[in-house]
């Protein structure tokens, strides 16, 4: 017998977790340290949940091979990181004020971090924070995330209107995407304590 996070029983194999909460679907994720755990109404039974996992199974599968086979990088020491982190403070924003003025927004501060889990973000209030490891990216990789949160500044959210914005001004930003779901994920772990779980 094995308990959700809300302390209710759950009938699951103990390689599953069960995430319950106030949403209407169900999703299954594979987190960067490899844990399955699904996420789930708080009233799917376990019946339910059971058989939602089992038609994933196949997917299950194919991203778990598929984050065996990605080679993993070398570690980077924390000197590494520094220098990564100096040279993001002078690029990102060089690349932040060409985007900018080119869409016709503003943003606040811009701040670099070396985040286990996300590339980029953007507040509010407008300040802009991007992961110095996108100096390790491709340089079309990096513009994408930089267009990705200027186009906050126009929507906030991830919606079908905020993707137009995306597309509108950088039409190849799937690709970008394919590379960091590909790439990115042990490019992240590669950062010192590195492994932890991806939100």
């Amino acid at each position: 017998m094995k308990k959700d996070e809300k302390g209710t029983d759950v009938q699951l194999p103990a390689e599953y977790r069960v995430v319950r909460g106030k949403r209407r679907t169900v999703a299954v994720q594979i987190t960067r340290d490899g844990e399955i755990v699904v996420r789930c109404p708080e009233r799917m039974t376990e019946e339910e949940i059971s058989r939602f996992v089992g038609s994933k199974k196949k997917w299950i599968q194919k991203h778990l091979a598929r984050r065996e086979a990605v080679p993993k990088p070398k570690p980077l020491t924390r000197a590494q990181v520094r220098e990564l982190m100096a040279q993001a403070q002078v690029y990102i924003p060089e690349r932040v004020e060409y985007f900018g003025k080119r869409m016709g927004v503003t943003w606040g501060e811009i701040r670099i971090h070396k985040a286990h889990t996300i590339w980029g973000s953007c507040g509010g209030k407008g300040n802009l924070n991007f992961n110095c490891l996108l100096m390790l990216t491709p340089p079309e990789v990096l513009d994408y995330v930089v267009v990705h949160e200027l186009c906050h500044r126009r929507v906030m959210d991830h919606s079908a209107r905020f993707w137009a914005e995306v597309e509108r001004e950088y039409p190849d930003y799937r690709r970008q995407i394919q590379w960091l779901n590909a790439e990115g994920e042990a490019l992240l772990d590669s950062l010192p304590g590195a492994g932890r779980n991806s939100v």
